[in-house]
């Protein structure tokens, strides 16, 4: 099926859309992918939804199991399906309206992807490591891919409890870092032995905690370190307090209690590329 050309009725019989019901085998699938964790595990497969996203997807090469788009797309819509096709991506058109009930925004851009769940290999050579310990919100995850990969993060983990990293709103909130980023999930056993063993020098453990630990501007950032982001609500884990190295502390002069996990982290990974691009 062509897309449409700007200004082309989408009444075009060229352009009947292939799927026009809920009870679609693929449309059923993505709904699923989208709404449940265990069909994403169970299959090995996320959805990635819109525009920049699927820039993202052929900017970093992967290659998509299949694409839904609905055939009102805009020019840049367009594009990216014609793209999509020369790399024999199978391309399957929906019906607007039954477009936007797999839409995880307000303002659905009519086109996403359905990819195998990839983990980009863990690096060999590493001295930055950011560590979600329970993270719970799926935006408060995807912000911390985000920002991680701008501060160029060299892989990210999580650990047991942690919320579904390739669920559609952490996707979405991410802005592509998954395409970028080794994402891994380790327990605490397998995160210190990474820690401790790695060569030629160790990795120190900091823990952010809001209360009680060195003011950040205070700890040494140049080492090799792994940074751990606990529960939003709840804090990190009693395993993170029990193998953390050092607590970092952003000292708040102000009377709230804590800082959003998204925040708090974005503030020390920058302190970390400060420190290390000052001579």
């Amino acid at each position: 099926m062509k897309p449409l050309k700007p200004g082309e009725s989408p009444n075009h019989p060229l352009h009947k859309p292939l799927i026009h019901s809920r009870h679609n085998a693929r449309f059923r699938e993505v709904r699923a992918l989208i709404e449940r964790r265990r069909e994403r595990e169970e299959k090995g497969l996320f959805v990635a939804e819109g525009i920049r996203l699927c820039e993202e997807i052929l900017k970093a090469g992967w290659q998509p199991r299949y694409v839904l788009y609905h055939e009102q797309l805009g020019e840049r819509g367009q594009q990216l399906v014609e793209q999509f096709r020369a790399l024999g991506v199978p391309l399957l058109a929906v019906a607007q309206e039954l477009m936007k009930t797999l839409a995880g925004t307000e303002t659905p851009q009519g086109i996403l992807c359905v990819l195998p769940t990839y983990h980009i290999p863990f690096p060999q050579q590493w001295d930055f490591l950011l560590v979600l310990d329970g993270i719970k919100d799926p935006g408060n995850a995807g912000t911390l891919l985000r920002t991680a990969w701008a501060a160029g993060v060299h892989a990210v983990v999580t650990t047991p409890g942690t919320t579904d990293l390739f669920a559609p709103k952490v996707v979405r909130a991410a802005m592509g870092a998954h395409f970028h980023l080794p994402i891994h999930q380790f327990d605490w056993e397998k995160l210190l032995t990474l820690a401790r063993q790695r060569s030629p020098e160790s990795a120190r453990i900091f823990l952010a905690e809001s209360r009680g630990g060195t003011p950040y501007w205070q700890c040494n950032l140049r080492q090799p370190l792994l940074l751990v982001i606990g529960n939003e609500a709840e804090g990190p884990s009693s395993e993170a307090k029990r193998y953390a190295d050092e607590w970092i502390t952003i000292p708040m002069p102000g009377e709230s209690e804590s800082l959003n996990a998204a925040i708090a982290a974005a503030i020390l990974l920058f302190e970390v590329v400060r420190q290390r691009q000052t001579p």
